[in-house]
């Protein structure tokens, strides 16, 4: 069984979009850092209050797991700005160069790639939230294994199901992205309407999308985890110097490390990869009607893109309403 997709073209992609690799990689490596002081310094507070009298520095590990705790929040709170500017942004530029087009002249990368995102989307929370429906909507689609295993009293076939399902979960990271890409792709002016079409024609080509994801996700996590065993011993020598007990945090810290590259230089090759399956997949095919009523019994988020369509438009819940509002593929 082999995988659809060229690597060749996902690293040639990823040549093309250097400016978007380099934020990438001064974002999520910022993120490493950002873990990496936050942890030290909430450690070194927590030493240094409970070195008093005979607390020996026993906060340490306290004090560093508020300051892990600490980043992690701010990360969260950054969390649509990432989503809007950084991966919304490359994944303009990369569909850009998967149809072979240049940009518009005087424009740099960065800057067209927000214009883009800008007049699609308007505001972070439009597509951050656009985001959470199109995954709440993945998540009924792959749902559907489980479900079938509970129907066939096959011994055993349960627990399989269900490592199965865990393997096709998380080879389903990246498929919001993908149609991220096929609404930026075809300059739909309704992004809720053009995500419910391109749900539809997932689920119609759901046994090729995952053979391809499944290939991918196990090409990811093993360099993933290449890149955690490479800088487990510099950054364990480096947290080290952290008073107190700090081997749990080498671990941690080593794991954000891995994570930022992935984030960084993995994801985005992936992602390229998705995008010429989804893309060559969906070619001259139409959303099937079955599809789409299977869809809207069995997931609320895609009743509520439904909604938030009709209400973009302001028309009466009529597909021909809906079917006037998308426009061709954007030359």
């Amino acid at each position: 069984m082999k995988w659809d997709f060229s690597l060749g073209e996902s690293i040639a992609a990823m040549k093309r979009t250097t400016p978007f690799i380099l934020m990438r990689m001064a974002v999520y490596f910022g993120i490493a850092m950002l873990y990496i002081v936050a942890t030290g310094t909430g450690g070194g507070i927590g030493y240094l209050v409970t070195n008093i009298g005979e607390g020996e520095g026993a906060g340490a590990g306290y004090g560093a797991l508020f300051g892990f705790a600490g980043a992690s929040g701010v990360l969260y709170w950054a969390r649509e700005y990432i989503l809007y500017i950084v991966k919304a942004g490359h994944i303009a530029v990369l569909v850009k160069h998967y149809d072979k087009q240049d940009l518009p002249e005087g424009k740099g990368q960065i800057e067209f790639a927000k214009d883009v995102v800008q007049e699609r989307f308007a505001q972070a929370n439009i597509l951050f939230a656009l985001d959470q429906l199109i995954n709440g909507v993945l998540k009924v689609i792959t749902g559907t294994l489980n479900t079938i295993a509970n129907f066939i009293p096959i011994p055993g076939l349960s627990n399989l199901t269900k490592m199965v399902g865990g393997v096709v979960k998380m080879s389903l990271t990246y498929v919001d992205e993908i149609i991220l890409a096929h609404l930026i792709r075809t300059g739909s002016d309704n992004p809720w309407e053009e995500s419910r079409r391109a749900l539809v024609l997932y689920a119609q080509n759901y046994g090729a999308m995952i053979k391809n994801a499944i290939w991918l996700s196990i090409m990811m996590w093993a360099l993933t985890i290449l890149v955690f065993v490479v800088a487990l011993a510099p950054v364990a020598a480096l947290v080290a110097l952290f008073p107190g007990e700090a081997g749990f945090w080498g671990i941690a810290v080593a794991f954000i490390f891995a994570w930022s590259a992935k984030a960084a230089l993995i994801e985005p090759v992936a992602i390229y990869a998705l995008m010429q399956v989804y893309f060559k997949r969906i070619e001259g095919q139409e959303p099937n009607p079955e599809w789409e009523a299977k869809l809207e019994k069995a997931s609320k988020h895609f009743r509520e893109l439904k909604e938030r369509a009709i209400s973009a438009v302001g028309l009466s819940d009529k597909p021909s309403d809906l079917k006037q509002q998308r426009k061709a593929p954007a030359q």
